[in-house]
């Protein structure tokens, strides 16, 4: 079957190519503020190369490396959600990926702020602070959910 009749390409094909189409436009599943699973999904999307588990008293940290050197860590609360992400390493992880659904916040964020050059970045916004810095070769940064935060848990222990 055609399209209105009018095309050489079957219909088939054109139902496929638009399932594929918007399966490649959907991001992956959120990083921050994701359950366990987008740790997965991460490190998949990542190619990254390891992938250890660390218990932190009363949350986890899920580290990924990337190819290019790259570590992410993934904090994870007791109830499976990602409530961290910090990077440290020789480039800026891709950030749509690790800040999933909070990427637009983020993005929103950054462009009202007016040119922030070579100083570190700093946004704190209700229920989402992004914290970067570094130099090249030399990056480090840390996203996380204040309200998500494990009792007793300090920002500044999220490295």
């Amino acid at each position: 079957m055609t399209i209105l009749g009018k095309s050489s390409i079957p219909f088939t094909s054109w139902v496929m190519a638009a399932i594929g189409w918007v399966g490649l436009s959907c991001p992956a599943r959120a990083a921050l503020g994701g359950d366990v699973t987008s740790v997965e999904a991460d490190r998949a999307h990542l190619k990254a190369a390891s992938l250890a588990v660390r218990p932190a008293g009363a949350y986890e940290v899920h580290a990924i490396q990337a190819p290019g050197g790259t570590i992410i860590s993934e904090y994870v609360s007791p109830a499976g959600r990602v409530f961290a992400v910090a990077w440290h390493g020789p480039f800026i992880p891709e950030m749509q990926q690790i800040l999933g659904g909070y990427f637009q916040q983020y993005s929103a964020a950054l462009g009202a702020k007016r040119a922030y050059g070579r100083r570190p970045l700093n946004i704190q916004q209700p229920g989402l602070v992004v914290e970067t810095g570094g130099h090249m070769r030399a990056y480090v940064g840390r996203a996380y959910l204040p309200e998500m935060l494990p009792p007793g848990l300090k920002a500044d222990e999220i490295k």
